[in-house]
């Protein structure tokens, strides 16, 4: 199998440099040697848990609220009237109790602490209950020390 001449006589023939000698002795030495990539961290569970990286605080560039927010119920929203029917007379005079219409959103303790505000009494219990016209009632048990005629007629019930 000849090949043409003048294949033969265009090639130059070159010698390698000595930097290309040095670096395929290198490859050739990390090849027989083998190149370690970093120790692979062992798994012990099947289950994979994102790292817990750097949270920055919230650094907002300006307030989302222009105000603070106001108080919902202020003593005088809460209890709204107290009842003068006659059920509500003889609640007062057997249980010790006293009746009142409140804001159909005020709870239980706001309740309690809206009586102690006003009348500078303590309620042993409050009892509510929402009214089929749509209002809420409350009975305010007040304790054994505090006879709840006498706070009724401060208020002007009796």
């Amino acid at each position: 199998c000849a090949l043409p001449i003048s294949w033969k006589r265009g090639r130059k023939r070159t010698m390698p440099k000595k930097s290309d000698k040095g670096k395929a002795l290198k490859t050739a030495k990390a090849v027989k040697k083998g190149r370690s990539r970093g120790v692979r961290k062992v798994r012990t569970r099947v289950q994979f848990y994102r790292p817990k990286t750097l949270r920055l605080p919230r650094n907002p560039r300006y307030p989302r609220k222009s105000a603070p927010s106001r108080k919902r119920f202020d003593k005088y929203r809460v209890l709204k009237h107290p009842l003068t029917t006659e059920s509500a007379m003889k609640m007062i005079e057997e249980t010790n109790t006293l009746v009142f219409i409140v804001d159909i959103g005020a709870n239980k303790k706001q309740i309690q602490a809206a009586v102690k505000l006003m009348y500078a009494v303590k309620a042993v219990k409050v009892n509510t209950l929402i009214r089929p016209d749509g209002q809420k009632k409350a009975f305010v048990r007040l304790g054994a020390d505090v006879d709840a005629l006498d706070v009724a007629n401060k208020i002007g019930i009796i």
